[in-house]
């Protein structure tokens, strides 16, 4: 059953194109926005892939004005990368498009069905949240 919700889900937000962005690059502007300055080497860990693949994802991103690079004050070795306004602006449109195409769905939905949805899903989220481990890249020092 959980794989079918997720293919539907899938099929529900494709509704929603994710253009120009491959699933890769949203992948790490969903992780720039939680881990606003999180260094190169540190999200090329959180992808599991390697600081080269990672930083050619960020040239792509960046060109498309999605992402900002700073070289750090302290260690000009060092380079943190923020969401860009227009990457903000672009998750916040995709997640309106996403959400969108979600309503017409649960629309169609008696009530009651929503209600245990919704009961459903925040205990889904909560149970989520504790196998989530907490990463403070902030204090994260390696350099990129």
């Amino acid at each position: 059953m959980t794989t079918k919700a997720v293919e539907l889900l899938e099929v529900v937000w494709g509704r929603a194109s994710t253009a120009p962005t491959s699933a890769s690059q949203l992948r790490v502007l969903h992780i720039l926005e939680h881990h606003d300055g999180i260094n190169l080497r540190t999200l090329a860990e959180s992808l599991a892939s390697t600081p080269p693949s990672t930083s050619r994802l960020c040239d792509r991103l960046q060109a498309a004005g999605f992402i900002e690079r700073v070289v750090g004050a302290e260690d000009r070795r060092e380079v943190r990368l923020h969401l860009s306004a227009r990457g903000r602006s672009f998750l916040a449109d995709l997640r309106a498009r996403r959400e969108s195409e979600l309503q017409k769905v649960l629309a169609d939905m008696p009530a009651a069905k929503r209600v245990a949805l919704l009961e459903g899903l925040e205990a889904f989220c909560a149970t989520a949240a504790t196998q989530i481990p907490d990463e403070t890249p902030e204090s994260d020092s390696r350099t990129a």
